[in-house]
């Protein structure tokens, strides 16, 4: 199967999206990553540009042993004499030379007839083989230069000794059919086109950068540019993992594919919006939040008798641990019970039937429902929990310059009533100590949130914790004008919840959460 080379501009036409600029440290660790993923190139940036790029570009190249380290270069010696002093200690060095050819640029931006171009192009390559055994020439803005022009541009090139011929996309113009046309035709039409490398650079303007690059592809380019996640100038470039999957899922269409390690595509995905501050879309291809998540019920229903009913790829292959069955107000029933068997429940037909009546009230009021939400469905709507024990009175003494200290009276469901006295780290802490000593319970605090359910200084507080004790898990709420008395009423309220669950340990105890 024919390989498809990737070289990867994350760090270069990446960095040039608008609000992002990546010092040394963090392009080096984007550029170790890439090598992880296994690019065959990396085009660590443009040294030309300024004394920092040239610096990040030198660091780049001393850190990656296993890439074809890449730096651009306009046609001019002065830059590619800073292109050779960026690649200095590169295990493969690669310049990359650019001019712009297409009509509008040639008018507007270089004020250069086509003679000129061709001699400025020509020299640019001349000069940069005395440094350089690996050249890649990019005729810029390829897409909407005349054909006939662009072959004698390419031809020149390779006569010149550039190992790579580039045809950039440069402003997402292109369609698929016009643009795989043009790597048609450089192979039929320019001698000597054998020798070389055909690249698509792509622009994703128009919607069109992947399926231009597959078009490239199919029409005998051997290399694809882009960026992970997509990055890029404007509306971004051809998002590599897109290319990558896209070849893997349908080898048998394309009879090609790169030789990326998919597994460290997620990883890479995830690193690179970090450092660039980029978030990647939830509905992005491949690598968004929801690109392996279902929540339509007969979606779900598919998955769950067959993944391949409505998943073309694993997300295991790009690095991820499974696929995601989202509960929402399109759930089904079917992905409920599985919900809930995965979550240690066990329902009669008719508590199912309340359960999920429950379920899909709630699901229209809220986007997400969460394994806290179920489980506070569950244990307050169908199963009911006795109350065990009930705040009486809670008083708190705090000072800046004193341990705050909590005293908590609780009665017991039998009358009895039980008060002890705690300090603690702060004010929540010293209640909670205060309860485990009236209670007697051990329990650990897995995790607390508040959030306000109303509006105003007056607003009402919900507090939720979930307790642990052993293999059991409970959560409980709380709601009070006062932050303290509600964290006070959901504690109790989830020791509550514990010992009720010891008495039954067969109906809700913490399971595989497997599905989200």
């Amino acid at each position: 199967m024919r390989k498809i080379y990737v070289f990867d501009t994350t760090l270069r036409d990446g960095e040039q999206s608008p609000g992002v600029n990546l010092n040394t440290r963090e392009k080096v660790e984007i550029a170790l990553q890439l090598e992880k993923l296994a690019v065959d190139r990396i085009e660590a940036g443009f040294p030309a540009a300024s004394p920092g790029d040239l610096a990040a570009v030198n660091a780049v190249a001393h850190a990656v042993k296993n890439a074809t380290i890449v730096a651009l270069s306009r046609s001019r010696e002065q830059d590619i004499d800073a292109a050779r002093e960026a690649l200095k200690g590169a295990q493969d060095p690669c310049l990359h030379l650019f001019l712009a050819t297409s009509p509008i640029h040639r008018k507007y931006k270089l004020r250069m007839e086509k003679h000129e171009v061709l001699e400025t192009a020509e020299a640019a390559i001349r000069y940069a083989k005395k440094y350089f055994s690996k050249i890649e020439f990019s005729p810029e803005d390829a897409g909407r230069t005349e054909l006939d022009f662009l072959c004698e541009v390419v031809e020149m090139a390779i006569k010149a000794g550039a190992t790579v011929i580039n045809i950039p996309d440069t402003v997402g113009y292109m369609t698929p059919f016009e643009f795989g046309n043009i790597f048609k035709t450089l192979r039929e039409r320019v001698p000597g086109i054998e020798k070389v490398q055909l690249s698509a650079h792509c622009h994703d303007d128009l919607g069109m950068a992947t399926a231009n690059a597959l078009a490239a592809i199919l029409n005998g380019a051997d290399q694809i540019e882009g960026t992970i996640n997509g990055i890029g100038e404007r509306a971004g470039n051809t998002a590599i993992e897109e290319v990558a999957m896209a070849l893997e899922t349908r080898a048998d269409f394309f009879q090609a594919k790169t030789t990326l390690v998919l597994n460290e595509i997620a990883r890479t995905s995830r690193l690179v919006s970090k450092l660039t501050g980029m978030v990647v879309p939830g509905n992005k291809a491949i690598v968004g939040a929801n690109a392996f998540a279902h929540e339509s019920g007969i979606h779900q229903d598919g998955m769950l008798k067959e993944k391949t009913t409505y998943e073309i790829m694993s997300p295991e292959t790009i690095g991820l641990k499974e696929s995601k069955l989202v509960l929402g107000k399109h759930s089904g029933r079917h992905a409920f019970r599985e919900k809930l068997i995965d979550m240690g429940y066990e329902l009669s037909d008719e508590q199912l039937n309340e359960a999920f009546a429950k379920f899909k009230a709630l699901a229209d009021k809220k986007k997400h429902v969460s394994d806290e939400d179920i489980r506070a469905l569950l244990e307050e709507k169908i199963v009911g929990t006795p109350e065990v024990f009930v705040l009486d009175h809670i008083r708190v003494s705090y000072g800046n310059h004193s341990a705050p200290t909590a005293t908590v009276r609780v009665k017991r469901a039998d009358g009895v009533e039980l008060e002890e006295t705690a300090e603690g780290n702060g004010s929540v802490d010293a209640i909670y100590k205060a309860i485990d000593k009236a209670t007697q319970e051990e329990v650990e605090l897995e995790d607390y949130s508040i959030k306000s359910v109303t509006h105003g200084k007056d607003a009402l507080g919900e507090v939720h914790v979930v307790l642990n004790q052993g293999d059991i898990s409970a959560q409980g709420r709380g709601v009070s004008t006062d932050i303290l008395e509600a964290s006070a009423k959901a504690y109790i309220d989830a020791i509550n919840r514990l010992i009720d669950k010891r008495k039954s340990p067969g109906t809700s105890r913490r399971g595989n959460m497997s599905l989200i």
